[in-house]
């Protein structure tokens, strides 16, 4: 069953202004071209002004990459050119997988003279690019389908690596850097591309979200936690509040509750999507190459200036509804499964998602999720009783749904609905929104971990809970 909202009343007002609307489409239409042209020609002029700006800081100042990459090394990366050549130096014209990782390097990971250390009580983080890569995605450009996709890897992911045996996935970095990164991610990922590596460190997290001017976000629960050895305090009260540099960075590290890692990663895509609606402008691009000149010395990467002002111009042109945020299918190792605590890959669901997302050839066929085998999980965040929810249950169940359950409740109180496809089934997830009427798709995961779909229920459920009632008792 599809429920629909009447028009009747849009209708009536639709034929009454009617002829008012045709005298004036001409006008708007012209004054419309008009507006998109001069956005268009300052958003090139930005461009141009911010890639000029680059170019002269990539002349002055520390090369963006530092490692030293052997032949056999560079190998691992494509070298085709990702940005168009002469005026299309700013176009992005092919599809690019981009490799990201976070690092947190303590002075056991590295070669580090013992005297900076003795005096301290604590172990500091250090400027250095060698150690275990605590935070590791995969990120998707495509002008093809103009979509930016981000797979997040955990760093407790257990796979081959090569020469090394099985370990966890961030000691790949520690073993043979970014190139051996490289190569264990595709193939963990049944082969998947990796063109080019961005590699930031825990010191230059917190300056680049200083220099962003700080984040917005809702800190999902109070957060205390205290780790003298790491030099790591933690100390976050629960609500919605603008973050400077060393509190996202706080928020970004806690691991400490039911879900460890996992938890970490849902509240880093979380951070992200906030940054993006944020930052992702022109008027922010404009002010990449000071920012770049703060955080120059905490980054390494293989990425030209040319090409990261490419990436950055079709990050400002991308639809925020077409920027999705997956995590790799797993599980959780259980207690006495192994020596050590895992995350534990889902092969099927890799080739699923790798097929859906990123273009790899699956022998899996595509096909559309039948509604009673998929797990919806519903979130409460209007602070009512379950009773609220039974309207919008037995919707569901009507349209076919079967396995539908009441999770935990999201904490922080949403206007509109979010309707997450926990598992990057956005066509599953697009087909609850045309059943219900209501709500907002985000391809994330942020969702209750065991769903394939959950419903984070908004305050526009409120406004329509009357309707949804009155059309299922006819």
């Amino acid at each position: 069953m599809t429920i629909q909202r009447s028009s009747a009343e849009e209708n009536q007002s639709g034929k009454a202004s009617k002829s008012s609307k045709k005298i004036s489409l001409s006008h708007n239409s012209k004054s419309g071209r008009w507006l998109w042209f001069w956005v268009g020609m300052s958003g090139i002029a930005m461009v141009s002004a911010t890639a000029g700006a680059l170019l002269a800081v990539s002349l002055t100042s520390t090369p963006l990459q530092q490692a030293q990459l052997s032949p056999k090394d560079e190998a691992a990366f494509d070298s085709d050119r990702i940005s168009g050549g002469g005026l299309r130096f700013s176009e992005l014209t092919r599809p690019v997988n981009l490799l990201v990782m976070g690092m947190s390097v303590l002075p056991p990971d590295v070669q580090s003279p013992p005297e900076e250390t003795k005096n301290l009580k604590y172990l500091p983080q250090v400027n250095s690019f060698d150690g275990l890569s605590d935070v590791m995605l995969l990120v998707k450009f495509d002008p093809e389908t103009k979509k930016i996709v981000m797979l997040s890897v955990p760093r407790d992911t257990r796979t081959e690596i090569e020469g090394y045996g099985v370990k966890k996935i961030n000691s790949a970095n520690v073993e043979g850097g970014p190139a051996l990164t490289a190569r264990t991610v595709s193939n963990l990922l049944g082969g998947a591309g990796i063109d080019r590596y961005v590699r930031i460190n825990v010191l230059g997290v917190a300056k680049l979200i200083d220099a962003l001017g700080g984040v917005t976000v809702y800190v999902p629960k109070d957060m205390k936690y205290q780790d003298d050895s790491q030099h790591l305090y933690i100390n976050l009260k629960a609500g919605k509040q603008h973050l400077n540099g060393e509190q996202t960075l706080q928020l970004l590290r806690f691991r400490h509750d039911e879900l460890g890692d996992i938890g970490r990663i849902q509240r880093q895509q979380m951070v992200m999507r906030a940054l993006m609606d944020q930052t992702l402008n022109p008027a922010t691009v404009a002010q990449l190459p000071k920012v770049l000149d703060v955080v120059k010395d905490h980054i390494d990467t293989n990425l030209t200036v040319e090409e990261l002002v490419a990436l950055m111009g079709f990050g400002v042109r991308t639809n925020r509804s077409n920027m999705q945020m997956l995590m790799l299918p797993g599980r959780f190792s259980e207690k006495g499964e192994y020596d050590a605590s895992y995350w534990l890959p889902n092969r099927d669901g890799i080739a699923k998602l790798m097929a859906q997302h990123f273009g790899l050839e699956s022998e899996q066929e595509q096909q559309m999720a039948d509604p009673g085998s998929l797990r919806v999980a519903i979130q409460d965040s209007t602070g009512g009783d379950r009773s609220n929810l039974r309207p919008l249950i037995r919707a569901l169940e009507k349209s076919g749904y079967r396995n539908i359950y009441v999770a935990k409740a999201w904490g922080e109180p949403l206007e509109v609905t979010h309707i997450v496809a926990q598992q990057g089934d956005g066509d599953s997830a697009e087909s609850i929104r045309d059943t219900l009427g209501f709500g907002e798709v985000r391809v994330e995961s942020t969702g209750n971990l065991g769903s394939d779909i959950s419903i984070q229920v908004g305050q526009d459920w409120l406004q329509q809970k009357s309707i949804l009632e009155e059309l299922l008792t006819k």
